[in-house]
């Protein structure tokens, strides 16, 4: 094993012991998405650098890449959904990667079984970082290197139904950002 991977191991180990370890239940699910929030900003390695909650009406979520189709920037896939929005984005600090911290996560979503994923892409698949950095999220510092962005979108359904939404993108080894989104759908709107 090189020291490279030893490193990445003990870091995403690092992770789980500072509290990303996530059983959620059925019944628990309506905090999910709250829940995530805490950790992240109770880990060390995470400066939160915005926060905003609002409501919104149709809404857009991508399940695409985004791109320009005759002129006009947008996913390849979509879906507007209205409901309350609840944004943050952390940057990660003290040699940490974004990319770490937004697998982890989604390692942990992914093994507590309690998301669907409704899409993902990875670097250029992605499209241009500097569209979903301005036009997608409304956040110019979540702008990095298009090889390395990562996008993920997941359903939750149960009593509440929500979608979250990670994103993850590195312009340097100090500008690494992590957004997160989590749209509680309004009665009634569900898909």
């Amino acid at each position: 094993m090189s020291l490279k991977c030893f490193r990445r191991g003990r870091r995403y180990a690092g992770l789980l012991s500072m509290g990303f370890s996530l059983a959620w239940s059925p019944a628990g699910q309506a905090q999910l998405p709250f829940e995530l929030v805490d950790k992240l900003n109770a880990y060390p390695h995470a400066v939160e650098v915005s926060q905003a909650a609002l409501e919104v009406r149709d809404h857009e979520v991508g399940l695409g890449a985004i791109k320009k189709v005759r002129g006009v920037w947008q996913f390849k896939k979509s879906e507007r959904l209205s409901g309350s929005l609840d944004r943050h984005t952390w940057q990660i600090v003290d040699g940490f990667s974004s990319l770490e911290v937004f697998e982890g996560l989604v390692a942990e979503l992914e093994s507590a079984g309690a998301a669907e994923l409704l899409f993902a892409c990875e670097g250029r698949s992605c499209g241009q970082g500097v569209q979903w950095a301005n036009r997608v999220f409304g956040e110019r510092i979540l702008y990095g290197r298009e090889e390395l962005q990562r996008y993920s979108v997941y359903a939750l359904t149960g009593e509440t139904t929500f979608r979250v939404i990670l994103y993850s993108s590195a312009r340097t080894a100090d500008r690494q950002h992590l957004h997160m989104e989590s749209l509680e759908l309004a009665p009634g709107d569900e898909p």
